[in-house]
């Protein structure tokens, strides 16, 4: 079962890229592929595949084929071994507990601290950040008897993150720096500064595309790179997200095994 929770690890780690998948829940079907480069030049490659409410990533996780199959709708999720015809799955259907909501399109009137145990949001009013307009949250918790609190702005048109500022003293702002092409797709390039007390700020970049609705690269501070390409928009056949005939079902590895 280690195989399983190691395969697992890296299948989160792919999904960094489409951490909240947006694309299909606007409606969009399409296919892509996933390419991640580190700075020493290695490549990691995988395969996306966005349906309606369903998602499908393809990747290769030390060397064997892993297959990832989300469907949001029924609020279930399945992860393929094809070597071994395989699979674990997660979740429930509506009424049989197990599994997460769907995740709602991009709002700035969204609660963010939604599904965040110990967290809760406040709205304060809407304020401009950068020129754009933003709603502004108060964000509180608890922590070993101590209350903190913390502010978030979220962009009232696209519904990201503008600014944050942390108990910690750390802060973010997301910044439009303008519109490019990729692939001849029109997205927007967006730069995003992190600072922490007594350190240097960090800077990321990422090119979020509208239609989407999810950002299709992103370039971090010591050369990472993440990106989808070959963005092909198209409806997607069913049978890419179901578990195929003659796969047997195992069980969830504990995290001891």
């Amino acid at each position: 079962m280690r195989a399983q929770r190691v395969a697992l690890i890296g299948i989160a780690l792919a999904t960094a890229l489409v951490a909240t998948a947006r694309g299909e829940i606007a409606g969009v079907q399409f296919s892509a592929d996933m390419i991640s480069r580190g700075p020493d030049g290695q490549v990691v490659s995988g395969r996306m595949y966005v349906g309606d409410g369903r998602m499908r990533m393809e990747m290769t996780q030390q060397g064997r084929e892993i297959v990832r199959i989300s469907d949001q709708n029924r609020r279930m999720e399945w992860i393929l071994f094809p070597d071994q015809q395989s699979y674990i799955e997660q979740g429930g259907s509506e009424g049989q507990g197990g599994g997460d909501a769907p995740a709602p399109l991009p709002s700035a009137e969204s609660d963010p601290c939604a599904g965040m145990p110990g967290m809760s949001c406040r709205r304060l009013g809407q304020e401009d950040v950068s020129g754009r307009p933003a709603v502004k949250w108060e964000m509180v918790m608890t922590h070993e008897g101590k209350t903190l609190k913390g502010v978030q702005w979220i962009d009232a048109e696209r519904g990201l993150p503008l600014k944050h500022e942390m108990p910690n003293g750390e802060t973010m702002e997301l910044k439009l720096v303008g519109n490019e092409s990729i692939e001849g797709r029109q997205v927007e390039k967006w730069e995003m500064t992190t600072t922490l007390p007594n350190e240097q700020p960090s800077r990321t970049f990422q090119w979020y595309d509208p239609q989407l609705k999810l950002s299709v690269r992103e370039e971090f501070p010591g050369g990472y790179v993440r990106e989808l390409k070959s963005i092909r928009i198209a409806e997607q056949p069913d049978h890419l997200f179901t578990v195929p005939a003659g796969y047997t079902r195992m069980e969830m590895p504990s995290p001891e095994q």
